[in-house]
């Protein structure tokens, strides 16, 4: 069914993963996709997969870090189309030496800046557009360790995907009356790139008891196909063998007695 037809959504972190997933759910629906991300490569095989499936798609390269580009990003997107109607956050990142024990100032920097200011950059973007027609749905992909402290993530990632959680609700509180609407999505572990920045990469046995990133793509398209008096403000998604719960063979529920 061609329930988003006319909507024009934006989608960043769309070169891979759950962003890709989500580019391709939202042109299912038939909204046009514009995909950011910043490899010009992984970019243009979303688009493939997009067009592929009968969608209409845009590519936007830009680095969600960088405020001046996003905000011209949005123009663009504006220029083009004159609405921006769903927004998705899903660019994310995190680094190997995450720990307290070894984090340095610059990698703090680096998550921080991509995961939480980007995503906030996006949102100012998109934000006027949305006011004027009064619809508008922003959805912020969070994980479950923005959800409830866990070890594995480290500091930087925690803070971001939490404050991008309490972005998202402060975004319902401030601009529901504008007919805006925030949906933040925790996903569990998702077999995504973004595990190979982990300090040990999960083996194939390991992520194939993971989530897919597919599923949290038709995820995405539940919020954005929701009707303007329907706010979905979180959604908590979890592989049924959660090993963040129960551990594995890779990862670390706590750190190491000394």
């Amino acid at each position: 069914m061609s329930t988003l037809t006319g909507k024009i959504a934006w989608i960043t972190g769309a070169g891979s993963g759950i962003g890709q997933a989500g580019a391709v759910e939202l042109a299912k629906a038939g909204a046009t996709v514009v995909i950011s991300g910043r490899r010009a490569e992984a970019l243009e095989e979303t688009r493939r997969l997009v067009a592929g499936a009968g969608g209409r798609v845009e590519k936007l390269p830009l680095d969600v870090a960088d405020k001046k580009r996003v905000a011209h990003g949005g123009a663009e997107i504006l220029e083009r189309h004159g609405r921006i109607d769903i927004l998705v956050n899903s660019a994310g990142t995190n680094v190997a030496k995450r720990f307290y024990r070894e984090v340095v100032a610059e990698d703090w920097d680096k998550v921080i800046g991509i995961n939480l200011n980007g995503a906030l950059y996006t949102t100012l973007a998109a934000l006027p557009s949305m006011r004027e027609r009064r619809d508008g749905v922003v959805i912020n992909i969070a994980s479950w360790l923005g959800r409830w402290p866990a070890y594995l993530g480290g500091p930087a990632y925690a803070a971001s995907k939490h404050a991008m959680a309490s972005m998202t609700h402060q975004l319902n509180i401030e601009e529901g009356v504008h007919g805006i609407r925030g949906c933040v999505i925790y996903p569990g572990e998702v077999a995504t790139p973004i595990l190979k920045s982990r300090p040990i990469p999960p083996s194939a046995d390991e992520m194939a008891k993971m989530l897919k990133a597919e599923d949290i793509g038709r995820a995405i398209r539940f919020v954005a196909e929701s009707p303007p008096h329907v706010t979905l403000n979180e959604i908590v998604i979890t592989p049924t063998w959660n090993r963040l719960i129960l551990g594995g063979d890779d990862i670390r529920l706590a750190p190491e007695r000394r």
